[in-house]
């Protein structure tokens, strides 16, 4: 080989060794394989000793554990009215209000009431029927409000509406002497497009009514709250009283509903048996129970601090095969009341 032939070979070889670290420099370094993180909605109402809601807190004041492990808290945004700093008096004398304008969807909730002409029974349906007409007077104009209620079967008295003036006349008077009018859907949102009055004539327990009302609130956006003022269900036996088999399946749909029950008991009694179905439904989907024949105000007052607002929590899902899972949710830095659903499942919520 010629002295230039071997000066040339030598040129290219030196630019294609350093083509080659150069293209070795600019490749992107490789990682292992891309871990996809799951996420679930948790949502959390929290409320101090004397039931008024907690803004202002953040994803850092939450803790959550999922099957007992604990899971990160992304972020928690407050969904709702604003504390003015007057807190929630008694509805009787100062109901709680926001004073913006609203913006956004508004509250959805519905009321459903077990009627019973017994006497431990009645006094405190009639009571709770009054006062509920109170809730009415802290709705906003976006809010919408639902009424139903069961004895026989399930029956419907309101699609959600905000005509304040139809919703006292029902709670007043219809509810206990009339009978349902004739309800066609309203615009939305709207309970009765999923729920016919029909299919509540054919709904003869309180199990299936429910389930039936979480099936109709899924598609609807955001947290709903379902207002129960019974007297209870389950079924009584030696080992104490188990629920239904129809239970189950109302709790599920309520929970992928993101429906909190609020029971409040009607029953003229420290204890009886069939509270355990409104203790029950309300633990497992993110409410309270409080008994209403002693202090009536302080149920009233919670309800209305629990109506206010809530927490979307997102958080991190852990990895499991179990369909499902166990969750609870406390805060880090202070001490006050945190409402939410005890368990989800896999495809559900």
């Amino acid at each position: 080989m010629s002295r230039s032939s071997f000066a040339a070979t030598a040129a290219i070889a030196i630019l294609l060794a350093g083509a080659a670290i150069g293209a070795q420099e600019q490749a992107p370094p490789r990682f292992g394989e891309r871990v996809e993180v799951g996420r679930i909605i948790v949502d959390a109402r929290v409320l101090d000793d004397r039931g008024s809601p907690v803004p202002g807190l953040t994803a850092d004041d939450f803790k959550v554990s999922i099957d007992g492990k604990t899971a990160r808290v992304e972020t928690a945004t407050w969904v709702g009215g604003r504390d003015t700093g007057l807190g929630i008096a008694p509805l009787e004398s100062t109901p709680y209000r926001d004073t913006g304008p609203p913006t956004g969807p508004g509250r959805l909730i519905v009321f459903l009431f077990q009627k019973d002409y017994e006497p431990s029974r009645i006094f405190g349906l009639m009571q709770m029927l009054l006062k509920s007409r109170n809730v009415l007077e802290t709705l906003m104009p976006n809010d919408r409000v639902a009424i139903l209620s069961f004895d026989s079967h399930l029956k419907i008295w309101t699609d959600f509406t905000n005509d304040v003036e139809r919703l006292d006349r029902v709670l007043g008077h219809d509810l206990l002497l009339e009978r349902p009018p004739s309800v066609e859907a309203s615009s939305a949102p709207s309970l009765v497009e999923r729920l016919a009055p029909d299919t509540g004539r054919l709904t003869y327990g309180i199990e299936r009514a429910l389930e039936l009302i979480g099936e109709a609130l899924e598609p609807l956006p955001g947290s709903k709250s379902l207002v129960l003022i019974g007297y209870g269900f389950g079924r009584l036996g030696f080992s104490g009283v188990a629920m239904e088999n129809d239970y189950a399946p109302a709790r599920h749909a309520l929970v992928a509903a993101r429906t909190s029950v609020f029971s409040l008991d009607v029953t003229n009694a420290d204890y009886h048996s069939l509270e355990a179905g409104l203790q029950i439904v309300a633990e497992e989907t993110g409410g309270f129970y409080a008994r209403t024949h002693l202090f009536p105000d302080i149920a009233m007052r919670r309800l209305a601090g629990a109506l206010v607002g809530y927490y979307v929590l997102f958080v991190e899902k852990p990895e499991s095969e179990r369909p499902i899972h166990n969750i609870e949710v406390e805060l880090t830095r202070r001490k006050s009341h945190v409402l939410a659903t005890s368990s989800y499942s896999e495809g559900g919520r």
